[in-house]
């Protein structure tokens, strides 16, 4: 009887979507109705012309691997030229136009079942057509989702762009609100305020679930010592949370209402038979197979405060990042790596126990790593150590967590920025210790962990045979 309940459901299931995602097909199959700019022949040459989803049971799929430009923008009265309000109020507008805050290069790739993100700071030092060598945020300003496709193209060993996302920052308040708002943990109290933009800024560390203005204020933030590449890294914890609770295949029935709530701030030449296809590849794909990564690179030195901040980029690291996650070039590029005593491993404790990071460096010392630093505490409580592939060497990251015997790879730049591999040392990392280096409160809190874990199961267990 329940196995029969089950496929009923199911195939109800595919039922409804197939039937929302046949109307949602019937408005437009080759047309781009969410696309606000009119792109000349030049530049639509720029992107590719061949087809990228194709529908199969009345559900799009993908054909072949895509990769798809994102670019956000935040847009103020002042960057159009338009007066202030006389109280010198510059209120943010919905344009596309404008540099652009945000960039991201992002790949579907059903033969090896990942999703590949790559953040491009702002800053990055580029050759943009038309103006030489400046910020690579300068793109979207003089040449729109074309120019910005070819400047990023050239700097990533020629990468090929099929498809754009042009993004107002103001569609991310009402997108998360659509979706019913995402749990994320905020790594430190956020406090900020600029009320010439109206910009007011204020979160409590620690987990909690953000409707949309908080997700806007959580993505702004950027008033650290690591500036945009702090904001960047957590715009990818954001990512990833938003994803795994989100995404899923009754997304795809959601997809009339989404659009509908954000399409005056999207410009993209994707149809909606490719929309949907994305988003149904991408709700299927595990943790494991989600891939964050930032393009390689360093800080400039300004030699005077008046001098631009750039970050340059490491042309040789992001060769290797192309071969190994987009499919350019050749892999196995990463010969001085051979060696473990060149890996350089950073080390962020949340579990707050002294001993447990000295007892790490010392394990690490013995498997031939020397290059070893212990960075800023990870305020988030971890149950599992994260092994951080902070550039994206996987096979690296997945070297050591044989070698420690525990712990989860994550492909994503979450981790200190000067390092190969991070390691976000979780409570799991405390049990590998000897008893006598352990105290009391420690065996406690440890067992509770423990007491918990076999909690959790029981009701997984359970719900799964009430269904």
């Amino acid at each position: 009887m329940k196995s029969w309940l089950g496929l009923g459901l199911g195939l109800g299931g595919v039922a409804m979507i197939s039937a929302t995602a046949g109307a949602l097909f019937a408005v437009s199959l080759s047309s781009t109705p969410l696309m606000q700019s009119r792109l000349t022949p030049e530049e639509q040459a720029v992107f590719s012309k061949d087809d990228i989803a194709k529908m199969n049971l009345r559900l799009p799929e993908l054909t072949r691997p895509v990769n798809i430009l994102i670019l956000g923008t935040k847009v103020l009265s002042s960057d159009l030229d338009l007066p202030l309000t006389e109280s010198g109020y510059d209120p943010t507008v919905n344009s596309l136009e404008g540099l652009s805050d945000s960039m991201l290069l992002v790949r579907f790739d059903p033969k090896s079942q990942k999703v590949s993100l790559l953040s491009v700071p702002r800053d990055t030092y580029a050759w943009v057509e038309g103006i030489g060598e400046t910020k690579i945020n300068e793109a979207n300003r003089v040449g729109g989702p074309a120019l910005s496709a070819k400047t990023l193209s050239r700097l990533l060993d020629g990468v090929r762009i099929d498809r754009y996302v042009r993004i107002n920052i103001m569609a991310v308040e009402k997108l998360i609100d659509a979706l019913g708002g995402v749990t994320v943990y905020v790594p430190k109290d956020m406090k900020y305020t600029d009320q010439t933009q109206h910009l007011y800024i204020d979160l409590k560390e620690g987990e909690q679930r953000l409707n949309g203005e908080q997700a806007l204020q959580f993505l702004r933030y950027r008033y650290d010592g690591l500036g945009d590449i702090g904001r960047i890294q957590r715009q990818q914890t954001f990512m990833r949370a938003l994803m795994e609770q989100t995404l899923s295949p009754g997304t795809v029935v959601k997809l009339p209402q989404i659009l509908s709530v954000i399409q005056e701030y999207i410009d993209t030449n994707l149809s909606l038979e490719e929309i949907a296809a994305l988003v149904g590849f991408a709700s299927n794909i595990s943790r494991e197979n989600t891939q964050m990564l930032m393009l390689p690179g360093e800080f400039n030195s300004p030699v005077t405060p008046n001098d631009p901040s750039y970050w340059l980029p490491n042309y040789g690291q992001i060769d290797e990042m192309m071969a190994e996650h987009f499919d350019r070039g050749y892999r196995g590029r990463k010969v001085w790596k051979t060696d473990d005593s060149y890996i350089r491993i950073a080390i962020q404790d949340s579990t707050d126990e002294p001993g447990a990071i000295d007892n790490l460096v010392l394990q690490l010392e013995k498997e031939g790593y020397q290059n070893i630093t212990v960075d800023q505490p990870w305020t988030e409580p971890l149950a599992i150590t994260r092994i951080v592939a902070q550039q994206g060497d996987i096979d690296s990251a997945e070297a050591l967590q044989q070698e420690l015997g525990l712990g989860e790879v994550r492909i994503e730049s979450t981790g200190a920025i000067n390092s190969d591999i991070t390691i976000q040392v979780g409570r799991d990392w405390l049990r590998q210790q000897p008893l006598d280096d352990r105290s009391l409160e420690e065996e406690r809190s440890l067992e509770e962990d423990r007491s918990f874990e076999n909690r959790s199961g029981r009701e997984d267990r359970s719900l799964e045979n009430r269904w």
